[in-house]
């Protein structure tokens, strides 16, 4: 659906490039908890270490980890809540911007459950399913921005459109 105007190939292409950044996220997610989804498919964590290589630049040059910080306040305050940028780009943005809040979330979470639960068969099937679950979304949300189509996805969706008008 594009509704709010066309979109144009620049539009489509900034707003696919949000979506790197929960991918960028959700491989460190990964990492960290050391999943065996990544060492079972080699290929996979290749291509996405290939694919996020900018992101991970960008992050290592600004100090004390505040880059996540920046990064969320930069896209949130100067892409969407700035009506000059074209909605597409502030919806797809905003979209991003919650995937990101919730692998968050999910990380908590995962950090309570693996304390008190250890480390077993339940908290491994949890952060796979996490981890291939961003991984679908924001695969979903790069292939339907750069076709031009906004990426609806349930629930998300309707809270994107909440906070962009």
């Amino acid at each position: 659906m594009t509704w709010r105007g066309s979109t144009t190939v620049k539009d489509r292409i900034f707003a696919s490039l949000t979506y790197l950044l929960p991918l960028f996220y959700v491989m460190q997610f990964a990492l960290q908890l050391r999943l065996p989804l990544l060492s079972q498919i080699p290929l996979l964590g290749t291509a996405l270490e290939i694919l996020l290589l900018p992101v991970a630049i960008v992050f290592r040059l600004v100090p004390f980890g505040l880059a996540g910080i920046i990064i969320f306040f930069v896209l949130f305050l100067l892409v969407v809540r700035n009506e000059r940028i074209a909605h597409f780009i502030r919806f797809n943005t905003m979209q991003a911007i919650l995937l990101d809040i919730l692998l968050v979330l999910c990380s908590f979470a995962i950090d309570i459950l693996g304390r008190g639960l250890g480390a077993n068969f339940f908290i491994e099937t949890l952060s796979n399913v996490i981890f291939l679950g961003t991984l679908a979304a924001c695969g979903y949300g790069i292939v339907q921005s750069l076709l031009g189509r906004y990426a609806e996805i349930p629930t998300l969706s309707e809270a994107v459109y909440a906070q962009v008008r």
